[in-house]
Order: C-alpha cells, then structure tokens, then sequence
C-alpha cells in the first residue's frame, strides 16, 4: 500500500479536516430499501483486500451483509496519503474523482486519537488485532529477546526489511539512536519485502503479522514471531470500521451483526481460511 494503514501517526499530527458539504451516505432504512450493503475495502493490501473483492474484509464484510438480510456490494479503492485521507473519501465526503462514500468502511484503527481528529466518521466493530512481527532466516539471525539494544543489535550487521512510511520503518529508523539506518532495506509493500527475504536478499523483516502470514504462508523454513520490545511504544492494534458520524443506527445494524459473527465463529475461520492467525480485538 502506498502509505501503512496501520501507521496513523501521521494521520493524528495532521490537521483536522476541514469542514465541507458532504455527498449523502445513505442511512440504514435507504439501505433496507435497496437491499445493498456498500462496504469500502482496500485494494492491493493482502490479506485483507484485493481487486475483485476478495481478501479477509470482504468476506467478513459479506458475512455482515448476510447477516443483515442484505447482498454486498464490495468497493475496491486505492490507499490515499493518510487514513484522514481514506475516511473522507470513502465514507464521509466521496473522491475528487466521482467516488461516492461507502455505507461502512473496513480496516479502520479503533482508536480514540484517531476519531478525535475525524468527527465526522463513527469508528467502531473491531474485529481483529493486528501486531508487528519478525519474519527471520533463522540460519542468520537468531532468537530476539530482551531490549530493542540487545534484541536488535544484530541488524548493525545484518539487513532487514521494512515497508517505506510504515510503523516498523520508523521504529528501526530512531530505535538505538539511527545506528540500523544503513541496514534497513525498504520496500514498496510487505509482499515485496517478504521475497526479498526469501531469496536471502534480506535476514529479517519487521511488518505487521497478517500481511507477513500472508506473504510467508508457503515458505515453512522462515520464523515468524513477535518479539516484546519496551522501546516499541506500539505493539497492536485492533483493526475495526467506519460509518459517517451521524449514522448511528448502521452502525448498532453492523457492529451487532458483527458480534453473532464473532461468538458463532464465523470470523475466526475466515482468518483460518486465509491461513492467518485471528487475534480476538
């Protein structure tokens, strides 16, 4: 993706949107009437999204739809700069380009920071928790524990990848005062980094743990795991949705849906189909 959906750092040091005539997302009864369900997904993110509506949110987005007695409609849409950038283009206002906003948005950070710098949207429903993890050779790097000093001090020699502008770029780069930047490799997109390390290219990379599963889930002879740093201010996230503010009945329909899906199951074996670990948010 072109920027990390899971970084919104960069998201809350912005400025709050500015104010402006929404196009009209339509409210639940509207949605009733259509029998549609519009979801908002990312495309080119496996393994949550990709064109043609597949990837874990679409399916979990259809699930909801079902579940409300409604066909989905899967939007696919590229990643804009930030996540303020997505949520104004995908749920609240529409795109420059003619895009109109989705009923519910999928992939959005549950976050209290997050959804003081966006008013204009209702975050809610998460379904998941995504960490980062490292992917490593373990014939070049062996287990990491203790300090980000001690667990990481073998990256003075050794390279690791990263996605450019994401959470684990930004911690390798500042982690031990800058001493990792020569040795941080980086990559348009997790995908990418993963074959780089599988083709020895690289002897680790740090990303988020889905996409990593995803990327890895033929190669056996790598390690993934999830070290414990105190220096990585965060570790998880719990990934949920997005309704515009004042839809406050959609979002009780979607986040109830959502629960049954949870307690029946039905979201953890959509992970397990995927052959991702499902982190309960």
């Amino acid at each position: 993706m072109k920027t990390d959906r899971r970084l919104w750092l960069k998201a809350l040091a912005a400025l709050p949107i500015a104010a402006a005539v929404p196009a009209r997302a339509d409210g639940l009864e509207t949605i009733r009437q259509r029998g549609r369900l519009r979801v908002a997904i990312y495309n080119d993110f496996p393994p949550y999204g990709q064109a043609g509506g597949k990837g874990i949110d679409a399916d979990i987005a259809r699930a909801i739809a079902e579940k409300l007695g409604l066909a989905p409609e899967i939007v696919g849409f590229n990643a804009d700069e930030d996540m303020n950038d997505d949520l104004r283009n995908m749920v609240w206002k529409g795109h420059y380009l003619g895009t109109q906003p989705a009923d519910v948005m999928m992939h959005v950070p549950v976050d209290e920071h997050l959804a003081k710098a966006n008013d204009k949207v209702r975050i809610f429903g998460a379904y998941h928790r995504e960490t980062l993890a490292l992917a490593r050779d373990p014939g070049r790097i062996q287990v990491l524990s203790g300090s980000a000093a001690m667990a990481l001090e073998v990256f003075t020699r050794e390279k690791i990848g990263v996605e450019t502008a994401s959470l684990a770029d930004s911690f390798l780069l500042s982690v031990l005062n800058g001493r990792l930047r020569e040795n941080v490799v980086h990559f348009s997109n997790v995908g990418e980094a993963a074959k780089a390390l599988a083709a020895g290219q690289v002897a680790a990379v740090l990303a988020p743990r889905g996409e990593l599963e995803g990327a890895l889930k033929d190669n056996s002879r790598l390690v993934l795991e999830t070290p414990k740093m105190a220096e990585l201010k965060i570790e998880g996230w719990p990934l949920g949705m997005a309704v515009k503010a004042e839809e406050q009945a959609l979002a009780e329909a979607v986040g109830g849906a959502l629960a049954e899906l949870k307690r029946n199951g039905t979201v953890a074996a959509i992970f397990k189909r995927h052959g991702i670990s499902h982190l309960p948010a």
